[in-house]
């Protein structure tokens, strides 16, 4: 938990003033039930009126300084353990943002977003309530003891017999209560996984008539948080029966006991009182203490979780880069017999012994069956994912020398899942260039043939899109994803069958625009209608991992027999 000490630094005056302010709140708490002795024994016993006032008008002058002291105790409490997991969120969300595809692959993202709120919500609780308790309840305890014993030394004697069984029942209660919290944080991150999934798919849900069936399945995922739950926190339920038992026991105890002294004229009435609310305290302390530990029992389990987050080993790096500064600026891309697994541990090859160069301004075609292992192959060049054997090289130095921010930034994709965020259309493409002017923006939207849909909405380029681009069809979408990329003004762009949603007129007619917006620009095109890649300079042909043909069109339709079943299927699919 060394770990965590920096997030306090920060902080440190109101995680020092803090505790501080509450210890002023408890010397007045010890000293009320001796003032209140005062006014029994001399007050009372003796009818005189000024003692009473004048030790009246202390406790009242205690009782503003005790709540002074008790909000400024709060105040910084709270603001330490907010700042506190505000921190610590912050520090995780940019770990995430670090991470690779496989890192990612690691954890799901209902886990994720579970340790980015809930767990942190549980360590901020949990200094929250130390701050408020960490000073106040032993200081209350000790100031109590003193006292107890300072009026009573043998009457005292009785806390000496409970203390030590409460605390064993305390200490047993938290250690079953611990492991049972990390089961139910589990079972909290497969119930934010499930809902996470239902609301994104939800299309899908309904258009399947699946709606039962994910009802079934988030029900039995509820339960299993609901059991757990109840596990965990039927342990806390003895604590309060337990505490509270104690308690009474102690205080009948106190005034059997402490009744046959003032009748024996050996205990003034006053000090009794006093006495049994000093008692009361030791009790109430401990109780506080046993809150503490049990709340630390949930947070530590959280505090783990997160732990794995931040000391989760990124994968990809530029640590090792030795041109940290070089830039992409021709989009020269060469593979020299990559091969790749997407699970280390496996011996099945995604990818086998892949070679090929593209030079710059070249238009390069992919094509080949499903699962051929196409998407793969392009993540290697913004480095989503490391080659296991080969290199990758654009402009003849191997990505692993670039630092991640030049290689990327050099680099312009368009995924096969396109991606829209909420907001407006326009701060949707100013992700490629976030100062492009209007006609920049209107120029880049034009080459991707997605100016007219755009235009032909009230709010034009200030549309809202729904959260993914809901409102637009899948074909706008694409066209939007598209000129994204194109203000990005990379070197290299990569089209991830990203026009498989627009008709083969307006494919066309966005194909054209790149002779002419970025004529410089390397072009790699994944597809799979065969037209989409029939004018390229080079075409790749994959087949289960390996590239079985490369060359212009007329040159794999005479050599390639992958590439002609390709052709002839598609070509008498559209003669039919």
């Amino acid at each position: 938990m060394k770990q965590y000490l920096k997030y306090i630094k920060p902080y440190l005056v109101s995680f020092v003033v803090g505790p501080l302010l509450m210890i002023v709140e408890v010397l007045g708490e010890v000293l009320m039930p001796y003032f209140m002795s005062l006014i029994i024994n001399e007050g009372v016993a003796n009818r005189n009126v000024s003692y009473i006032v004048g030790i009246g008008l202390t406790m009242v002058l205690t009782a503003f300084i005790m709540m002074a002291g008790g909000i400024g105790g709060a105040y910084f409490g709270a603001k330490g353990a907010i700042s506190f997991a505000a921190d610590v969120r912050r520090d995780v969300f940019l770990k995430i943002q670090k991470f690779s595809f496989a890192n990612i692959d690691k954890f799901s993202t209902g886990s994720l977003v579970t340790r980015l709120t809930n767990d942190i919500t549980q360590m901020q609780n949990l200094v929250n309530m130390a701050l408020r308790m960490m000073l106040r309840a032993p200081g209350m305890l000790i100031g109590a003891i003193i006292m107890a014993f300072g009026m009573n030394p043998r009457l005292a004697l009785v806390i000496l017999v409970v203390g030590p069984l409460l605390a064993l029942a305390i200490f047993c209660i938290v250690r079953v209560a611990f492991p049972r919290f990390d089961i139910m944080q589990k079972k909290l991150d497969f119930v934010n996984s499930g809902i996470q999934e239902a609301l994104t798919n939800v299309r899908v849900i309904k258009s399947f008539v699946r709606g039962n069936y994910e009802e079934e399945k988030f029900s039995r995922a509820n339960d299993d948080l609901k059991e757990a739950s109840l596990n965990a926190f039927r342990v806390m339920i003895l604590m309060m029966p337990v505490m509270t038992l104690a308690m009474n026991l102690t205080v009948l105890a106190v005034v059997w006991f402490g009744g046959k002294q003032v009748i024996a004229g050996e205990m003034l009435v006053g000090d009794l009182t006093a006495f049994i609310t000093y008692i009361t305290q030791i009790l109430m302390s401990l109780m506080m203490l046993s809150m503490v530990l049990l709340q630390s029992s949930r947070a530590i389990a959280s505090a783990r979780r997160v732990q794995e987050v931040l000391n989760e080993t990124i994968d990809l790096t530029d640590d090792q880069a030795r041109y940290k500064n070089l830039e992409v600026r021709r989009g020269k891309i060469e593979f020299k017999n990559v091969s790749f697994r997407y699970y280390k541990d496996n011996h099945e090859k995604v990818l086998e012994n892949i070679s090929f160069v593209a030079n710059p301004g070249e238009i390069v075609g992919i094509i080949g069956s499903t699962g051929c292992g196409k998407t793969s192959l392009v993540q290697m060049i913004p480095r989503l994912y490391d080659a296991d054997e080969g290199e990758v090289l654009v402009d003849d130095v191997n990505v692993r020398e670039y630092s991640l921010y030049h290689l990327r930034n050099g680099v312009g994709m368009v995924l096969q899942k396109n991606v829209l965020f909420s907001g407006t259309i326009e701060e949707n493409l100013l992700w490629g260039d976030e100062k492009a002017s209007e006609d920049v923006l209107s120029a880049a939207a034009r080459a991707a043939q997605a100016e007219d849909f755009i235009n032909s909405f009230i709010d034009g380029y200030d549309t809202e899109l729904g959260q993914g681009g809901v409102n637009v069809s899948g074909g706008q979408k694409q066209r939007l994803c598209i000129a994204r990329a194109l203000l990005k003004k990379p070197k290299i762009l990569i089209l991830d069958d990203s026009t498989s949603a627009v008709d083969t007129a307006t494919e066309s007619r966005i194909r054209e625009s790149f002779s002419t917006s970025l004529k410089d620009t390397t072009k790699v095109i994944i597809a799979q209608r065969i037209t989409s890649v029939m004018d390229a300079d080079r075409i790749l042909v994959m087949d289960e991992g390996k590239i079985v043909g490369e060359g212009k069109h007329m040159e794999l339709l005479k050599s390639c027999e992958a590439y002609q079943e390709i052709y002839y299927s598609q070509m008498d699919k559209e003669a039919s």
